[in-house]
């Protein structure tokens, strides 16, 4: 029986690995010093949601929520005058 040879396959495969994990811990050097990046992120969209939801949806960049509101899932009914 012929013994296949599939070395340059798996030698492309742990090129791509190793790639995937340098761009991985490059990633984590870039925001390790940051703990709590994606908290941070969360949290500032959190609060620019509140703002606009204080004001009824209305301002110029509250428009991205027009699509998630009115509905019985959000719990959320303003009239946007559309």
């Amino acid at each position: 029986m012929k013994e296949p040879h599939n070395y340059a396959k798996v030698g492309y495969s742990m090129i791509a690995v190793s790639a995937s994990l340098a761009v991985i811990g490059l990633l984590a050097l870039a925001i390790g010093s940051d703990v709590l990046f994606g908290d941070n992120i969360q949290r500032e969209n959190t609060a620019h949601f509140n703002e606009c939801k204080a004001n009824d949806f209305k301002t110029k960049d509250c428009e991205k929520y027009w699509d998630r509101i009115n509905t019985d899932v959000s719990g959320i009914h303003v009239d946007l005058g559309k």
